[in-house]
């Protein structure tokens, strides 16, 4: 299974906000949840949110490995650090022990504006192998204290570059790979180009975790994150929608039909293939297999069922 999540967009210091959308996000199929923890104030709050998440709630630190510990004190479930940000060789230390005793994972984020001066000067650039020799090193910070409960993301907003980091991370090392293309845009192009980044990795057998990053409310990354693993075979609940693209045998208004049917079923859970299509040429063949469907006509419409009328 591929495990879907987001990240909240409220101040993490108000805790009432941030569970009130953690709720919202478990409602719409989210199973982890990550909170950004930029001060002293949002870890202290950490300890409250997860009390009233109904999910695994993951804090998001930079630079004060403190903010770490106190989160790890709170009762987070995961900390996602970047070690080389976080000060020396105790401070991560001290970091990893306390994971390590409190039985909390940790996630090694990695993305193309937060490389290593030395692996910048090597490739030239954030290349694909670059976020990977980061990604690498800053694990091996971990591993130098007997610790290996460890996730890696390697996050990129060029998709050809993501999509290649991913497989070469793949291929030399064997840890948990949380899927994203960072900072991918508003709902539309940000859907676009995590539906062909994180769809080609899954496509492949790679990822254990996905996030479709949107500049939008994060409720809707979640259906978005649910219709790319529907749509690759890896989620079967909920409606699985057909229509044709319209064209000159269309004789129904077809666009807006589809459109109410796919909003009437978008609360159903029931893993069914409905199909809406425009004639009776396309109609039963083309969506052959889905469960129940409808073929518009000249003034009138045919119904189908596993291909049958």
């Amino acid at each position: 299974p591929v495990t879907i999540q987001s990240m909240t967009n409220t101040r993490t210091d108000d805790v009432s906000a941030t569970a009130e959308q953690i709720k919202r996000l478990a409602a719409a199929g989210c199973e982890i949840v990550r909170v950004a923890v930029p001060d002293l104030a949002a870890a202290r709050a950490v300890g409250a949110i997860r009390e009233r998440s109904p999910i695994p709630l993951v804090a998001d630190i930079h630079f004060d490995y403190r903010l770490a510990l106190e989160c790890v004190a709170a009762g987070c479930d995961k900390v996602r650090i970047n070690p080389g940000n976080i000060g020396d060789d105790d401070r991560v230390r001290q970091v990893v022990q306390y994971c390590k005793q409190h039985e909390v994972p940790i996630r090694v984020g990695v993305n193309s504006g937060s490389l290593e001066k030395n692996i910048l000067a090597k490739y030239g650039h954030p290349t694909a192998q670059a976020m990977v020799d980061s990604a690498l090193y800053h694990v091996s910070l971990i591993e130098r204290y007997d610790y290996d409960q460890v996730a890696i993301s390697i996050k990129s907003s060029n998709v050809p570059t993501m999509i290649e980091a991913y497989r070469l991370a793949a291929s030399q090392c064997d840890y948990p790979l949380h899927l994203g293309v960072t900072e991918a845009g508003t709902a539309r192009m940000g859907l676009i180009k995590s539906a062909v980044g994180i769809g080609s990795l899954l496509c492949d057998g790679i990822g254990d975790t996905i996030r479709v990053s949107l500049t939008d409310d994060p409720v809707n990354e979640i259906a978005a994150a649910k219709d790319i693993l529907r749509s690759i075979g890896l989620c079967n609940e909920g409606i699985t929608f057909i229509s044709c693209p319209t064209c000159g045998r269309t004789k129904i208004d077809l666009i807006s039909l589809a459109n109410r049917v796919e909003q009437r079923l978008s609360g159903i859970k029931a893993p069914l293939t409905v199909a809406v299509m425009g004639c009776a040429v396309n109609g039963p063949g083309e969506a052959r297999e889905a469960d129940i469907g409808i073929a518009g006509g000249d003034g009138c419409a045919i119904l189908f069922r596993k291909g049958e009328i």
